[in-house]
């Protein structure tokens, strides 16, 4: 099956509008890909020749997703401290917390209503590029790495309030 058929898209923008979706791994993107991004391709098309819809995002969609990112997010920076950061582990507690912040980036456009592709500009447009910085903090040591986890967990957090998409607890 291909990806780019007209009938998927049309099959996946009638489940974006009902507010539903599902979450695929692909290889090169952190937090893995909504089964809308075949949509968000055609929201943002340059035809060429004749004419294709230009789908906004649907508020059922609005409303759903960044919940469903939030408690992904949610789950890694859980994972990222408990069970890397606490014990030392720099590399993979720094894979969780890049791909929660990816996930958070996902739920802060989900509920602003815009349509992601790819993950390239993905923080810079969430307001998240700063997590950088925290990243860049992690050493060696089972203290700093939790106490980094920590920082980005609590600026992460920020930016689901500021888009009112903190998951329930």
């Amino acid at each position: 099956m291909h990806y780019r058929d007209l009938d998927v898209v049309e099959r996946e923008l009638a489940e974006a509008r009902a507010g539903r979706f599902h979450w695929e791994p692909l290889a090169f993107h952190l937090a893995g890909i909504p089964s809308y991004l075949v949509v968000a391709e055609l929201a943002g098309n340059q035809v060429l020749s004749g004419s294709l819809p230009s789908p906004e995002f649907p508020d059922a969609l609005r409303r759903s997703a960044p919940a469903v990112w939030a408690g992904q997010a949610v789950l890694s920076l859980a994972y990222a401290t408990s069970a890397h950061g606490a014990r030392g582990r720099v590399t993979q507690c720094a894979g969780l917390l890049a791909q929660a912040a990816c996930q958070v980036g996902h739920a802060v456009l989900a509920a602003r209503g815009e349509w992601v592709t790819n993950e390239k500009r993905l923080l810079q447009r969430a307001g998240l590029r700063d997590v950088d910085d925290l990243l860049a903090e992690l050493k060696p040591g089972t203290e700093q790495l939790v106490v980094t986890a920590g920082a980005v967990r609590s600026r992460l957090e920020r930016a689901l309030a500021e888009v009112h998409a903190l998951p329930a607890t």
